[in-house]
């Protein structure tokens, strides 16, 4: 089993809730994803984070093109992990 992730990067906190709520919807994931909140170097303001939603796709199921336009939808993309 390979241990493959998706990392979208959204520009807030709600958004991030946001789209991991919305991906179970849309995508039947078979684990809840991982919020992680990425303070941009230096910087310890909450302002200047972005956050990162991690998912697991170890059946590489995901398609990633799908995902980068369904992240888009709140100004997000995804990166390469």
């Amino acid at each position: 089993m390979s241990d493959v992730r998706h990392v979208l990067v959204l520009p807030d906190r709600e958004a991030a809730e946001e789209v991991a709520e919305a991906l179970a919807d849309r995508f039947g994931l078979d684990e809840d994803p991982q919020l992680v909140r990425d303070a941009l170097a230096g910087e310890d303001d909450a302002e200047d984070a972005q956050w990162l939603v991690v998912l697991r796709d170890e059946a590489e199921r995901l398609d990633p093109a799908e995902l980068e336009e369904f992240v888009g939808e709140w100004d997000g993309w995804r990166e390469e992990p």
